[in-house]
């Protein structure tokens, strides 16, 4: 549970510091007030990573050159810790650095060592790109949510990650003649091994939201189709001649995907906006249930001006997961403010 979060130089905050209620809080603001930056803040407290930003020092503020958040957590009852994300460009004081710094009660940290002690889950308008974007938005869907109950998921997607890039580059480098094929040897192995932990974990996940959709009256006629890139000696092997023509790995999960479909239909081609809507929503529910069963402990929601885009039976959904939890919820409608009566407010002005 997050109690406290305090910004310095973090997007278009100087300096801020807010305190949220065990229930729900609202954050009340007109666009461009940072009701979104603050909702980053949270996701990088708890995740490591923004879930827009495509470069670091896109979160420094304009003219800095570092910023930093830094957040109370109640991991029990009496029993708090200080997080903190240090963020910069790659430079400060004219000394190369990381970009970004983890601290744990004012330790130094691996990002690995931050995942799980503030679990959440964000539900936002964009992510209707969830069902109609790129793999790589699918992709991102089951590694975020995975990272943050399962540290064997976020050992092996780390090492695979790493030794892609590193068998990449030899590929490259075979093709212009400057290295042995026998060199990919050692990297093939560590594909392997972390790329099956990875599979096997997605596949798992999926069949656990199958099942959800399964038990819910809403969601029944909804199910996930794993597309996976199987990750094998064989199929390396299979395409190792392509590989080296084109320079980069063509299996594994970093080519997986998945499909959400309505009996036979596919939603991301044939779906309308709230048939889509309605899937994303669908996925969402499956991640709080999963990240709860699994991490033995309820989830912070972060909902980004979600509720003009929902209709009424699908907003009632949401409602009645929020009960129980602790939410922050941005939003510009006045209408919000009234719907949450009893939520802690804050306004940005």
């Amino acid at each position: 549970m997050l109690k406290k979060i305090v910004l310095s130089d973090f997007r278009n905050y100087k300096t801020a510091e807010y305190d949220f209620s065990d229930g729900v809080s609202l954050v009340v603001g007109q666009n461009a007030k940072g009701k979104t930056n603050l909702l980053e803040a949270i996701y990088l407290l708890g995740i490591g990573d923004s879930f827009r930003a495509k470069r670091t020092e896109e979160m420094v503020a304009f003219g800095q050159e570092v910023g930093r958040v830094s957040g109370e957590v109640e991991v029990q009852k009496a029993d708090k810790m200080m997080l903190e994300v240090i963020v910069n460009g790659g430079m400060v004081m004219g000394k190369v650095v990381n970009k970004r710094k983890y601290l744990i009660d004012g330790v130094s940290k691996r990002r690995q060592d931050v995942l799980g002690i503030l679990p959440l889950v964000l539900f936002r308008p964009e992510d209707v790109e969830l069902i109609s974007g790129s793999p790589d938005v699918r992709r991102k869907f089951l590694d975020r949510l995975l990272i943050q109950v399962d540290k064997v998921y976020s050992n092996s997607l780390t090492t695979y990650e790493q030794a892609l890039k590193r068998r990449n580059r030899l590929l490259d480098a075979i093709r212009e003649g400057s290295a042995s094929p026998y060199s990919l040897t050692f990297w093939d192995g560590l594909l392997i091994k972390h790329g099956q932990i990875i599979q096997e974990r997605r596949r798992y996940l999926v069949d656990y939201i199958n099942d959800l959709f399964k038990k819910s009256e809403l969601f029944k006629d909804l199910s996930i189709i794993y597309d996976m890139s199987a990750m094998s000696e064989a199929r390396l092997s299979q395409y190792k001649e392509a590989e080296v023509a084109v320079g980069y790995t063509l299996v594994g999960p970093h080519k997986d995907d998945f499909q959400v479909k309505s009996e036979a239909r596919d939603l991301g081609v044939y779906g309308s906006r709230g048939e889509q809507r309605m899937a994303v929503l669908a996925l969402k529910m499956g991640e709080i249930y999963f990240m709860e069963e699994k991490g033995k402990r309820k989830v912070l929601l972060l909902l980004d001006d979600i509720f003009s885009e929902l209709d009424e039976v699908h907003k009632g959904e949401v409602l009645r997961v929020m009960s129980g939890r602790q939410v922050i919820v941005t939003t510009a409608d006045e209408g919000d403010v009234r719907m949450f009566k009893k939520a802690k407010t804050i306004r940005l002005t």
